[in-house]
């Protein structure tokens, strides 16, 4: 059956190239699901080295000039607001932050749509001095990403001991009144056995917690298919502590499938990207650091807005490259037992 899965995925992919882009007001793929969230990327450094994601040397440095400038990247969210439909943009990395003009970018989005949802990734470093700032130029929310508040796990997870710095950082930004802020944990095994303590740790705060099956986007190809930790494991490991109700999705879209903790109002969320795949209901574009369209995660199918837009394309040519980019999308990614690695890691896709 996982054979004739993937035969079926390469015929669909086939077919819907093929076909080619109709040109519409909206960002659609082949078969027949709008892109309403786009995710850019600014960078793909990261002060942090989490084994998920970033080999222990972090990935190559980008030169500055091959990176969207600011912008770049706003012109790029005016296009896709205005031509494609566009309704929600985050920006992340590698580490968002990193950006010394985050700020700008943020203003500047916000000055050109001022009631356009822009949130934030970011690992939390350096965030306690600039959540303020952020939240004034326009930021409508944030996600910070923490796996444990165990210290020493933190630091062996990430190779760094900055634990401290990241939630001096949510602290920040739940002053900043960044709301909901959102925890996003990958579901990790040597993690597993805490999963308890940070979700109670979250509650406490008023934080809203997500639990994220690790997936093969790993730039070491470390990823065992056999050993991942699935959203099943994971309710088990949370249900021997606490009462769980399952409330669903927020929207048809949303990765994550919630459940009521004791009774509420506080909950829990569980992105399945490998044992629950939702790809049927995707709703995501993203761009790369270096301007490139990117509709799914695990394939390697891609355009490159920045030579459009450096080579003197008006925004109907850049809007023309998007939707055939798209249009390509494919179904989904193959089950967990035959996916392989894509050619990008996650720190050089973005989030």
């Amino acid at each position: 059956m996982k054979g004739e899965d993937a035969k079926q995925i390469a015929a669909n992919v086939e077919r819907v190239t093929l076909m080619g882009a109709p040109e519409t007001t909206v960002l659609v793929d082949g078969l027949g699901r709008r892109a309403r969230d786009l995710r850019i990327s600014l960078t793909q450094a990261c002060n942090l080295r989490c084994r998920y994601c970033m080999p222990e040397q972090g990935l190559p440095i980008m030169p500055r000039d091959e990176l969207l400038s600011a912008a770049e990247v706003i012109r790029l969210v005016d296009v896709a607001v205005d031509d494609l439909g566009i309704g929600e943009v985050r920006l992340t990395g590698g580490e968002p932050l990193i950006r010394k003009d985050l700020e700008a970018i943020v203003g500047g989005i916000g000055e050109h749509h001022p009631d356009l949802p822009v949130s934030l990734t970011t690992n939390g470093l350096g965030l306690d001095r600039r959540a303020a700032a952020l939240a004034e130029a326009g930021l409508s929310r944030i996600n910070v990403s923490l796996d444990t508040v165990d210290r020493d796990l933190f630091a062996s997870v990430t190779r760094r001991d900055r634990l401290p710095d990241v939630i001096a950082g949510i602290d920040a930004a739940v002053a900043a009144g960044l709301a909901p802020v959102k925890v996003n944990a990958v579901a990790l095994r040597e993690t597993l056995s805490g999963a308890p303590d940070l979700l109670r740790w979250c509650l406490d705060r008023g934080l809203q917690l997500r639990f994220i099956e690790a997936m093969p986007l790993d730039a070491e190809g470390a990823w065992d298919r056999d050993d991942y930790v699935t959203a099943a494991e994971m309710l088990e490991v949370l249900g021997n502590s606490f009462a769980l109700e399952s409330v669903g999705r927020e929207d048809p879209g949303a990765p994550a499938e919630r459940w009521r903790v004791d009774g509420g109002p506080g909950t829990v969320g569980i992105i399945a990207s490998m044992s629950r795949s939702f790809c049927g209901a995707c709703d995501r574009t993203r761009i790369t650091a270096e301007g490139r369209v990117r509709p799914c995660l695990f394939s390697d199918d891609e355009i490159d807005l920045r030579a459009v837009l450096r080579g003197g394309g008006d925004d109907a040519a850049l809007a023309a490259a998007w939707r055939e980019v798209t249009w390509r999308k494919s179904p989904g990614h193959l089950p967990a037992d035959v996916l392989t690695h894509p050619r990008r890691p996650m720190g050089a896709i973005g989030g």
